[in-house]
């Protein structure tokens, strides 16, 4: 079956919210009051996890919520029901690109929402801006997001750049280094990806300025399952602290042979996937001290009412990183569509210029970029917290050393 052939439909009655999306009848794919919404996401190859976790299942809550309560609030207060056209991008750029080219021109959707990874929201921004589309890249990690925003002004830049997440981990490595607690050497290996790319490159610098010797700094390429040489020769290069800007495979791969060969250092971080629920059972309940981007504010009303009803609509818990802004940015687009309605140009100032009520507190971008974000977490007994911007209300302490494996 191509990637075009499958194609996942809602009902036009309300869905409850701890049920499945349901595949929808011939009749609904003929209501012109349906707003059609379309999306090409990961669901096989290697971004397949990723998208499984931060993405999806934030997309099914969404829908099955606002169809739910009748559908989309248009300006004049009428509802209006949410129709889905849903493609597997099978983690490759092209059938990414391909399946876009078809929303915008066959399907004809009223709205695109993002694919997961840096790398998938830079391959489509500009055939989105050529299409007109108003583009969330809500988990897309990249230093260039103020040039991108201002190359394509209907393009939202919502994760923060590389530098962000390099500055705030070596600010926390620094802080225990200054108290005794770590050296001052570092181990880095980095996925061969827009985002391994983007964090390293910012991290060398950051390192050195702040009077770090980087020992042991290697990338590898997007699919790679075995790090024992990597391993190994970190292992001998007397860095306390270890960094691996990774996805979700190779932060779990890496993890898992850290564990079967005993490398245990005072700091262990890793990329994406680290917030995720399911690392727990990655390690076997030993995750505790495990440093990772993101994090959420485990002690906020909001964020924990969001966490109870991802669960009880999916059965998992989200992330805790990118998934909550996924869902905001889902109420940010919904409100927008109230004020404004469909028309992408007035839907693309709204979100630039508007302020929205969302569950990370009220929202606003600037210059087109959702800049208030948490940059380092770390697991603590069995939430993932976030460390930084130490200075933030709702920021836990870092623990460092890590507890044994």
């Amino acid at each position: 079956m191509s990637v075009f052939s499958r194609r996942a439909l809602l009902r036009a009655v309300p869905v409850a919210l701890g049920s499945m999306l349901a595949l929808g009848t011939p009749a609904l794919a003929e209501d012109a009051a349906a707003v059609k919404i379309g999306y090409a996401v990961s669901k096989s190859g290697p971004n397949a996890t990723g998208a499984g976790i931060t993405t999806i299942p934030n997309y099914e809550l969404w829908v099955s919520e606002v169809n739910a309560k009748g559908g989309l609030t248009m300006p004049d207060g009428s509802q209006r029901k949410i129709e889905v056209v849903e493609y597997d991008d099978r983690s490759s750029a092209e059938d990414l690109v391909r399946a876009i080219e078809r929303l915008a021109t066959q399907d004809k959707v009223d709205l695109i929402l993002p694919p997961w990874s840096t790398g998938a929201n830079l391959a489509i921004a500009p055939l989105m801006a050529r299409f007109g589309y108003p583009q969330l890249a809500v988990t897309a990690v990249t230093d260039k997001a103020p040039e991108f925003a201002a190359r394509w002004d209907r393009s939202f830049w919502m994760l923060g750049g590389g530098h962000d997440y390099a500055t705030a981990l070596v600010e926390a490595l620094a802080a225990a280094r200054d108290a005794g607690t770590i050296n001052n050497k570092v181990a880095m290996i980095s996925v061969a990806d827009g985002f391994g790319i983007d964090l390293v490159k910012a991290a060398r610098p950051a390192l050195k300025e702040a009077g770090f010797e980087t020992v042991y700094d290697a990338s590898y390429p997007l699919g790679t399952s075995d790090f024992a040489t990597m391993l190994n020769e970190v292992q001998g290069s007397g860095a306390d602290s270890f960094v691996s800007f990774s996805y979700p495979p190779g932060s779990f791969g890496v993890t898992k042979q850290a564990m079967t060969t005993g490398y245990n250092p005072k700091v262990f971080y890793i990329g994406v996937g680290g917030a995720f629920p399911v690392y727990a059972k990655i390690t076997g309940g030993k995750q505790e001290g495990v440093m990772s981007i993101g994090g959420v504010d485990a002690s906020n009303p909001d964020i924990q009412a969001y966490f109870q009803k991802h669960i009880a609509a999916t059965g998992n818990a989200p992330d805790s990183w990118a998934s909550a802004i996924t869902y905001a940015s889902l109420q940010i687009l919904e409100q927008a569509v109230a004020r404004v309605g469909l028309d992408h140009a007035d839907l693309a100032k709204e979100i630039s210029t508007g302020t929205f009520d969302t569950i990370l507190g009220e929202t606003a971008m600037e210059n087109n970029q959702l800049r208030k974000l948490w940059f380092v977490g770390q697991w603590q007994g069995d939430s993932f917290v976030a460390v930084s911007p130490a200075d933030r209300a709702g920021a836990g302490a870092p623990m460092i050393p890590k507890p044994e494996w």
